[in-house]
């Protein structure tokens, strides 16, 4: 499946996804296996940790703070982990791929309300500003990513300012607004054996 890993490339024609329709190697054409309910609920959950980048312990304690608050667990789960600074600042178009955001945030080059933040963790809330430091903004990673953005579309819980590389977090993202092949149930069920 399709995940978007790749950042640009993904959206082009040598995506690798796309040229062949199996795994790759020897055994990748060959048939008959089926996954049953485990192997279904486990590689839902393996999709959604290679998406965000997310390693295992990371993801059990997103879980479970999306377990304890109101709402559905798996919409909450999905919000959560929409509103990493290193997803904000992907969705917002400064980076071409959320492990490229992961970087910038690491590297100083993103400002969270005017100061420096460098965890690519941090839960942005809702009208937090989130900006390319000034130095930063003539990089031209940063300015072919925000051009390629204004293609693919920022997320309507989003707001950008292109001119002035600056974003805002207008409201908490809502399951419609989430556009990933992900069907979160099945890693809620997945954890609740």
């Amino acid at each position: 499946m399709k995940l978007f890993l790749k950042g640009d490339r993904c959206f082009k024609e040598k995506c690798a996804i796309e040229r062949r329709g199996y795994p790759p190697g020897q055994h990748g054409q060959r048939r008959g296996r089926r996954q049953m309910g485990y192997g279904i609920q486990l590689r839902e959950k393996q999709k959604v940790k290679r998406i965000y980048g997310v390693l295992e312990k990371q993801f059990r304690s997103y879980f479970k703070r999306a377990e304890q608050r109101k709402g559905i667990t798996g919409e909450t789960l999905l919000s959560m982990l929409e509103r990493r600074l290193d997803n904000v600042v992907y969705s917002l178009g400064f980076a071409s791929s959320r492990a490229q955001a992961r970087q910038l945030i690491r590297h100083g080059h993103i400002l969270l309300d005017g100061r420096k933040n460098t965890i690519p963790s941090y839960q942005v809330r809702v009208e937090q500003e989130i900006a390319v430091k000034e130095a930063s903004r003539k990089n031209d990673f940063i300015r072919s990513s925000v051009e390629t953005a204004r293609g693919r579309g920022i997320p309507t819980w989003l707001e950008l300012d292109p001119d002035t590389f600056t974003g805002k977090v207008i409201a908490l993202p809502s399951r419609d607004e989430i556009k990933l092949p992900v069907e979160e149930q099945l890693i809620v069920e997945l954890y609740s054996r």
